[in-house]
């Protein structure tokens, strides 16, 4: 997917979330988005709000990402160099129960 449509999807699912503030969110990019929500973060995967999306390459998933973190969502800043093989943006409403 491209960033625009990437972005809307997203901005759109947040929105049915009924979460305000995107501090509620963690987002990140991968290889595998549900092994990093489902094994790694311990996202609820049938009572909890959560999405991903494919974008048509690591930049665009870097770029989407980088949108969320400086609009407030958690993650993290650093990124690391990649291999070109994370195209998947990932996004999930935090609780205690969920591991960043």
């Amino acid at each position: 997917m491209t960033y625009d449509n990437i972005i809307k999807e997203f901005d759109a699912h947040m929105k049915k979330s009924g979460c305000r503030y995107y501090s509620d969110f963690y987002v990140g990019i991968t290889n595998d988005a549900r092994r990093r929500l489902f094994d790694e973060h311990h996202v609820d995967k049938d009572h909890q709000w959560w999405i991903f999306s494919a974008a048509d390459n690591e930049d665009i998933a870097r770029q989407v990402e980088q949108h969320y973190l400086k609009s407030g969502m958690r993650g993290s800043f650093g990124g690391g160099k990649g291999d070109g093989s994370a195209v998947y943006v990932y996004s999930y409403v935090v609780t205690p129960k969920t591991v960043e």
